[in-house]
């Protein structure tokens, strides 16, 4: 599937020059995969960004940026090289069929709530009211969330580099 790293910084880099700017993203975590079979460990990391899409074109913006490295949808809980979520948008509740915002499972994933501690401490989820330290509190997954690196902006050229 090539190296873990590039394929986030070529999403940042793809989801940035499809009008979705990442602003603040935290360290990248090594974490055990949830629900995928045959894979390995994953990196993950959570990015605030900044858009002037819609909810539903940021939904096909992500997809269109998965598709563009590989990511293939033919069966639920394959293996995959990339995977883009939308957690929060603002403080909208989005409920549609093809997409629900805030991110339905997030609450229940130490994989996005350390991430989204480390950069976003006080931000609340617009449902429950928590804050990711208060939802890490009670969180039922007890899988292991590893500091693996640091997700960096390089201003010139602009480009984001994962390690």
């Amino acid at each position: 599937m090539g190296r873990r790293e590039d394929y986030l910084a070529r999403a940042l880099n793809r989801l940035d020059e499809r009008g979705v700017e990442p602003v603040l993203c935290s360290s990248v975590y090594e974490t055990e995969p949830v629900g995928v079979v045959d894979q390995g460990l994953f990196l993950n990391l959570v990015c605030q960004v900044e858009t002037r899409q819609a909810p539903a074109s940021l939904l096909a913006t992500c997809l269109d940026v998965e598709a563009s490295l590989g990511r293939s949808r033919k069966h639920a809980r394959e293996p995959r090289n990339i995977d883009i979520d939308i957690l929060f948008f603002g403080q909208e509740i989005v409920r549609r069929r093809d997409l629900q915002i805030p991110h339905p499972r997030f609450r229940s994933r130490k994989f996005v709530l350390v991430p989204w501690n480390e950069i976003l401490p006080c931000f609340r989820d617009p449902i429950s009211g928590r804050s990711p330290a208060e939802l890490l509190r009670v969180c039922p997954d007890r899988t292991r969330v590893a500091r693996y690196c640091a997700a960096t902006r390089h201003p010139e050229p602009a480009f984001w580099k994962i390690g």
